[in-house]
């Protein structure tokens, strides 16, 4: 989940120039420990929404039940709720919204698309992912966007390792999504992530390989690539916080908390049931 100055979305820096090391948080292994916990209580949100992403139900509702499944039985906190005036626990994101969705009294439909956006805050850390539910049964085109978006995350983690670049990510992940012959959403990013919820460095979706910082072990940090069936371009809407496409063709994203280690990275946001593509 990455939130701007909405009035202003910030624009990523397509220059190369990004944040140095020595701006970015390297978490102690105390605090590594602290991320791990935060990522699995954001995971087991996400898990026990599922089965409540169906036909009828509101984004309100959705909201309301992870609301309180995070703060009565995890005894944690929904770190959106309040947010720079965010209103509500969760985002949710249906069909053509490409992120920061207000949960609100619409119904979902058969064949709707939604992303939900969950940030758990636990002992002071930060989890945040997020994840595609596809609304009873949709049509095959609407489940490529889906799987070519959720691969393409996948794409961004696995060039992590130390020593990385932080233009391998959005390299690996605008070829794969281009090469299917969609496009890259720019104005909304990934982040680093810890006892803020938005740390350095930014992390964008698309870009050259081999430019920006260094990762080293203990950085830890956001990959949520937003890829729209049609033109990269979004708009805001007057509420100030919902970004839809401009050209109103659908929007996918999936979003997870990664850890780079000694021998590569660790994602901390992992569902108990996913199974990344091979």
């Amino acid at each position: 989940m990455y939130f701007t100055d909405m009035q202003h979305p910030e624009k990523a820096n397509t220059s190369g120039r990004h944040e140095s090391a020595g701006r970015v948080s390297v978490k102690t292994a105390a605090e590594q420990d602290a991320m791990r916990l935060a990522g699995r209580l954001t995971a087991e949100v996400l898990d026990m929404i599922g089965p409540h992403v169906v036909p009828g139900v509101s984004t309100d509702e959705l909201d309301r039940i992870c609301h309180d499944y995070i703060v009565n039985v995890q005894k944690a906190v929904p770190a959106p709720l309040d947010y720079r005036g965010f209103p509500k626990s969760i985002c949710t994101s249906v069909n053509h919204v490409v992120c920061h969705g207000i949960p609100g009294d619409r119904r979902l439909k058969q064949g709707d698309i939604v992303n939900v956006d969950v940030t758990v805050i636990k002992d002071g850390f930060h989890g945040d992912s997020s994840r595609m539910f596809c609304v009873g049964r949709v049509p095959p085109h609407v489940q490529r966007l889906v799987e070519v978006t959720y691969e393409a995350m996948w794409r961004g983690i696995r060039t992590e390792r130390a020593g990385s670049q932080l233009g391998d990510i959005g390299s690996a992940i605008q070829a794969f999504v281009e090469a299917n012959h969609y496009s890259v959403v720019r104005e909304y990013c990934g982040h680093g992530i810890g006892r803020g919820f938005h740390e350095d460095p930014q992390v964008v979706h698309y870009g050259t390989a081999g430019t920006g910082m260094s990762f080293v072990p203990g950085m830890t940090f956001t990959i949520e690539p937003m890829v729209n069936a049609g033109r990269r371009e979004v708009r805001l809407l007057p509420d100030g916080w919902t970004v839809v496409t401009r050209d109103h063709t659908l929007s996918a994203q999936w979003e997870h908390t990664i850890l780079v280690t000694e021998s590569g990275f660790e994602v901390l946001t992992l569902g108990a049931d996913e199974r990344p593509p091979a």
